[in-house]
């Protein structure tokens, strides 16, 4: 029995529906299927730094009824791990932006990448009944969890052990695909299992501080194509994650001025979509206290960067935060497009990322010459 407060949880939905992520139909669904069953006991707190153990009923009722996520699973379920996230019962309101994407309507078949706890797997089924509902699992353990709490919650969907990357081909076609873990690069297979006119709604990964949420249509002639719609910061899918990048060379380190300021490129997630496009092996992160700013990059071959206000260091054969300038002062010729005007196109042979229209694809920096600055 769960002892989770009632208006705990219909205080989150009515916040949601408030901020116009959810309509009639889902609210409704929402307040019918709480998260609260499908979270386990031991859960974590995701910090910018840090995973931090809830270890009271009332903290984890908090946290539950707030709009964050909830940390279920550290280093894939191995003990004594360095503490890393690697499943999370998604934040609501990001979740409630999905579903509104994917658009769905009785009678769908959706494929759902990712159970995880089982809780967008209860939201689907309760909207379109268990038996249009499939959704897989890589991890053996989350899997048992998602069954589990499922049944006991009185939904049974289509369930899978497995890696989503390949889809659920016996099953497929799908009319909806959705994927709750961030994917490099979408596969065909999953293109492949969802009916022409279907939608595919998924976090694309990007290492340049964010990714993004697209919502693409798939064509007759089995392409998918169509817009970012937010920033999307989600686990990646197990077998996408980044490999280790070549170590730095402290000895090579260099001083240089900036002539951006680290916090212009943190302002906007349209650069951090351009930029991660034009420069896809370097990775950017940052931090922040008491308003000041620092960035770092690195590529995969062992070449890095740092800033704080307009003080920089270098590090390796690669001169990266001179690249980095270069594509600030590209985005910045553009007018500095936001997120929405970007979107992606998935083909047989090739994943391209375009601006305003899929006729102007943003080649990577590293592989072509640079974009035009017409039009």
């Amino acid at each position: 029995m769960t002892t989770a407060h009632p208006s705990g949880h219909a205080t989150l939905v009515e916040h949601l529906y408030e901020r116009g992520l959810l309509d009639e139909d889902w609210r409704a669904v929402w307040h019918a299927v709480p998260r609260e069953p499908f979270i386990p006991q031991r859960i974590w707190r995701q910090d910018p730094t840090e995973c931090v153990p809830i270890t009271t009923e009332a903290e984890r009722l908090d946290l539950i009824h707030s709009d964050e996520p909830v940390v279920i699973q550290l280093d894939d379920g191995h003990a004594d791990g360095p503490g890393i996230a690697t499943s999370s019962n998604s934040q609501p309101s990001t979740v409630a932006r999905m579903l509104r994407l994917l658009d769905v309507e009785s009678g769908h078949r959706v494929l759902e990448i990712g159970t995880a706890s089982g809780h967008v797997a209860a939201l689907l089924s309760r909207r379109l009944g268990d038996a249009h509902v499939y959704s897989i699992e890589i991890d053996p353990g989350l899997a048992h969890h998602a069954a589990a709490t499922l049944r006991a919650a009185g939904y049974t969907p289509n369930l899978a052990c497995g890696d989503g990357a390949c889809g659920w081909p016996d099953e497929a076609p799908f009319d909806r695909l959705i994927a709750t873990c961030a994917l490099r690069h979408i596969p065909g297979e999953l293109v492949q299992q969802v009916s022409p006119g279907g939608l595919i709604v998924v976090p694309v990964a990007r290492d340049f501080w964010s990714g993004a949420l697209v919502q693409l249509r798939v064509g007759d002639d089995g392409t998918a194509s169509g817009f970012s719609h937010s920033g999307a910061l989600y686990m990646p899918m197990r077998s996408h994650r980044a490999p280790a990048p070549a170590p730095v060379d402290d000895s090579t380190a260099r001083a240089s001025k900036s002539t951006v300021h680290p916090r212009q490129l943190l302002q906007s997630l349209g650069f951090a979509l351009y930029a991660g496009t034009r420069l896809p092996d370097v990775r950017l992160w940052h931090s922040g206290h008491k308003g000041a700013v620092a960035v770092w990059a690195q590529d995969r071959d062992g070449s890095a960067t740092s800033a704080t206000c307009n003080e920089v260091w270098q590090y390796g054969p690669r001169e990266l935060w001179s690249d980095i300038e270069r594509i600030w002062a590209e985005y910045d010729q553009l007018g500095r497009p936001e997120l929405t005007e970007f979107g992606l196109t998935v083909r047989a042979s090739r994943q391209e990322v375009w601006m305003h229209d899929p006729s102007r694809v943003i080649e990577p920096a590293t592989q072509s010459a640079w974009m035009s600055q017409t039009g």
